[in-house]
């Protein structure tokens, strides 16, 4: 199983970025997906998560400024920043919690990382 983030990059203070991550491999279902992020020197945090119901749980910090969304189909989660400042730069991770075709365990799969600068 691979995820595979996109949609990073530099952007303005009070900007907007799209980030998309797309699992691909042998899923046989995947339960919750979601982002987190890590800036230089910190600690991972959560950004958001949401459940293949549709469920959805954000990070103290995203403060209504982020939505997390997801195609079940397509197995892709999504992660819409808006009014995004300094700090949030970081590196961005997606997460997906997956059940491999053929087996009942489940495990948790990170992508490559996208990385995020907010700056003028």
């Amino acid at each position: 199983v691979q995820l595979q983030a996109s949609g990073g990059g530099l952007v303005q203070p009070g900007g907007s970025l799209r980030l998309s991550c797309a699992a691909s491999g042998s899923i046989g279902s995947i339960d919750v997906m979601g982002w987190a992020r890590q800036a230089p020197g910190k600690q991972r945090e959560l950004a958001a998560t949401i459940t293949s119901g549709g469920r959805i749980n954000y990070g103290d910090f995203v403060k209504g400024r982020f939505t997390i969304s997801r195609d079940n189909a397509k197995n892709t989660v999504f992660l819409q920043m808006n009014s995004l400042k300094p700090e949030d730069t970081a590196v961005y991770y997606c997460n997906a919690n997956v059940r491999q075709i053929g087996t009942s365990r489940r495990r948790d799969y990170w992508g490559q990382g996208t990385l995020v600068t907010v700056s003028s």
